[in-house]
């Protein structure tokens, strides 16, 4: 098995990242599957992973670390090694560009947003950045308004809006991120609001009600005295004429059954 050489191309290829892999490819097109293909397209992949990561490079400051582009672009060059067919009459490196690029746009598309966006309001997003950088480049001093953005792009006012608004929801921002006040400084989640313990009160009072709609007349003025006047259990047993003892019993037992009933319980407490 001969080694793989890479020759410089000067006029083939216009990026000195390019080697002269025509030969390779030709040879790796013509081996069978077997250890002798995986070693020769192993070292192809070696040898064209250079430009992957100049290409992985071009996507850089876009909210990704640059090791991971460079990790998508091996995995497109990958794919574009495997499929590349010399026969075609094509150069490798235009039929991989497009290939390393797609994987990283979708890999921008799918996997870079931390909160799902559709496809379409994703490629406004493209459209309305690009835009926005054309019309800084101008250096005419104008603000770049949506009406200038909607000119250039032949979108709509919505459609330029809906673009300007998801190039802000790239990444969600932390409730941890500090906000600045005139007087203090706090963070995003001192703004939001807390949970009414009140609620809890609502759907439970709510939950009981037909339970103790059902009950004896003696239970329901006993938990009615107890609960509602707030009277104690002597006081109660005085105005029923019945023991103390007696009211406790009674207030457990309905107790217990109200709380059967409302988690759907059998109630086994029998009345008094």
């Amino acid at each position: 098995m001969c080694a793989v050489r890479y020759r410089p191309q000067r006029n083939r290829h216009s990026h000195h990242d390019a080697p002269d892999t025509a030969a390779d490819f030709e040879r790796l097109a013509a081996l069978p599957q077997g250890p002798e293909r995986e070693e020769l397209r192993g070292r192809l992949v070696a040898a064209w992973l250079p430009m992957a990561h100049r290409l992985a490079a071009k996507y850089r400051n876009r909210g990704e670390a640059l090791e991971d582009l460079e990790q998508v672009a091996a995995l497109g060059l990958v794919k574009a090694v495997n499929r590349f067919d010399p026969a075609q009459g094509t150069a490798f490196e235009p039929f991989a560009v497009p290939t390393i690029t797609g994987e990283i746009r979708r890999h921008f598309r799918d996997r870079a947003w931390e909160v799902h966006v559709p496809r379409r309001v994703q490629e406004l997003r493209n459209k309305v950045r690009s835009a926005v950088r054309a019309l800084e480049d101008t250096g005419s001093g104008q603000s770049v308004t949506p009406e200038r953005i909607a000119e250039l792009t032949g979108l709509s006012q919505e459609d330029v809006k809906a673009g300007l608004e998801a190039m802000e929801s790239f990444r969600a921002l932390s409730l941890d991120a500090s906000l600045t006040a005139p007087d203090e400084a706090f963070s995003l989640a001192d703004t939001l609001g807390e949970t009414d313990a009140g609620f809890d009160a609502v759907v439970a009072r709510e939950a009981v009600k037909p339970c103790l709609r059902e009950l004896p007349e003696r239970q329901r003025k006993v938990l009615y005295l107890r609960f509602f006047r707030g009277m104690t259990q002597s006081r109660i047993g005085e105005e029923l004429g019945i023991s103390q003892m007696h009211v406790s019993r009674l207030l457990s037992r309905t107790c217990e059954r109200v709380r059967r009933q409302v988690e759907r319980e059998p109630a086994h407490a029998g009345t008094a």
